[in-house]
Formats: structure tokens, C-alpha cells, sequence
């Protein structure tokens, strides 16, 4: 993901990074190839991003051990999200994560459970885009920043959406009408007459 990122966005990384994690390999990749395009020199800048891992408050281990200054994160005693990618009670690669979150000036942030179908459904409405839930929970988190100033609309900021929303159809309740089968009329009249 890094490799792409930094070529999709011509070799000039954006400021920052806002990422679900859970087992938070995607997070610890990035930025070891981020490290590395900058050795090679491939970057036409030496700034790397601000990585910001983003857990929901129902599974938030990562979030607790950043804010007490930990480097090792305590595991979540009861792991409740709708985002599954976020049931991590315990990652194996806690100490790398929280090591390069605090390498890049990054945080860990919170994200609230009951706030990710509003978001899966907003996103989708202004951009066309069926987020996950864990990306759901990424946009809570940047609304939250943004409003402390930790993130600013000036900044190049890059929001990774780590799955579809039709993996999880549970998640966002439908209403769909029922159709009666022994009478077509109605839904016949609705389809024609709009």
C-alpha cells in the first residue's frame, strides 16, 4: 500500500494517514516503505506522513496504550464493533504500530461505535463510495481532529478504505417495501407513476 500510495501520488506523500487498524500490519508496512523510498530517495520530499491509527471505542487497545504512553498495548477485556477488521483485542504488532505512530508526530484515536453507519451512509451519498465500517470509523476520527486543529483542511490528507460496504449487509438496516406477489398493481402503479 505504500509503494502505491507514493506512486499514485507522484512520489510526493500526503501529510497524513488516516488508517484503520486492528492487527495494524497495513500501518507498519506503509511506513516501513516509506522509510525506505525516502533512503532510496525516491520521495521528492524527506516529510513523511503523520500516521493516525483509527479504532472504534468498542476495541480501542492501541488508542489506550498511546494515550498512557505505552508501547505495548493491554488486550481489550470485551471487544464489541460492527467492524470486524477492529475486533483485535490483542495485535501482535502493537509495539511496531505505536513506534511508528509516534515516529511519523502521529496519534491513535477513537472513533464512536454508534457513529459508523451515519458515516458509511454519508460517505456514500457525497462521493458515491460504499465505505466499510472500519473506514466508517476513520472519518469520526478526522472529523474529531479536525475539530481540536490536529489535522487541518489545508493538509493533503489520504483516508484508506480497507473494504467494501457489501461485505457487511448487516450492518445498515434496509427498509425495502414488500411486494405482494397475488397483486402486482400497486408496485406496478409505483414503478410507472414515480
Amino acid at each position: 500500500m505504500g509503494l502505491e500510495l507514493a506512486e499514485q501520488l507522484d512520489w510526493q506523500l500526503p501529510d497524513v494517514i488516516l488508517y484503520p487498524t486492528g492487527g495494524g500490519t497495513g500501518l507498519i508496512g506503509m511506513w516501513k516503505a516509506f522509510q525506505e523510498l525516502r533512503e532510496l530517495g525516491w520521495l521528492k520530499s524527506p516529510r513523511l506522513p503523520r500516521m493516525i491509527s483509527c479504532q472504534s471505542d468498542g476495541c480501542a487497545p492501541i488508542v489506550k496504550a498511546f494515550e498512557v504512553g505505552s508501547r505495548f498495548a493491554e488486550p481489550c477485556a470485551n471487544p464489541r464493533t460492527v467492524a470486524s477488521g477492529l475486533r483485535v483485542p490483542a495485535a501482535i504488532g502493537d509495539f511496531m504500530m505505536l513506534d511508528a505512530i509516534r515516529a511519523s508526530g502521529g496519534c491513535a484515536v477513537a472513533g464512536r461505535e454508534e457513529s459508523i453507519v451515519s458515516w458509511m451512509l454519508r460517505v456514500a451519498s457525497l462521493e458515491g463510495i460504499g465505505i466499510c465500517p472500519e473506514t466508517a470509523v476513520c472519518f469520526d476520527c478526522l472529523e474529531k481532529l479536525a475539530a481540536v486543529g490536529q489535522v487541518r483542511p489545508d493538509e493533503k490528507i489520504v483516508v484508506f478504505n480497507t473494504g467494501a460496504a457489501q461485505k457487511y449487509p448487516g450492518v445498515v438496516p434496509i427498509e425495502l417495501p414488500r411486494i405482494d406477489k397475488d397483486n402486482l398493481t400497486p408496485f406496478w402503479n409505483q414503478i410507472a407513476n414515480p
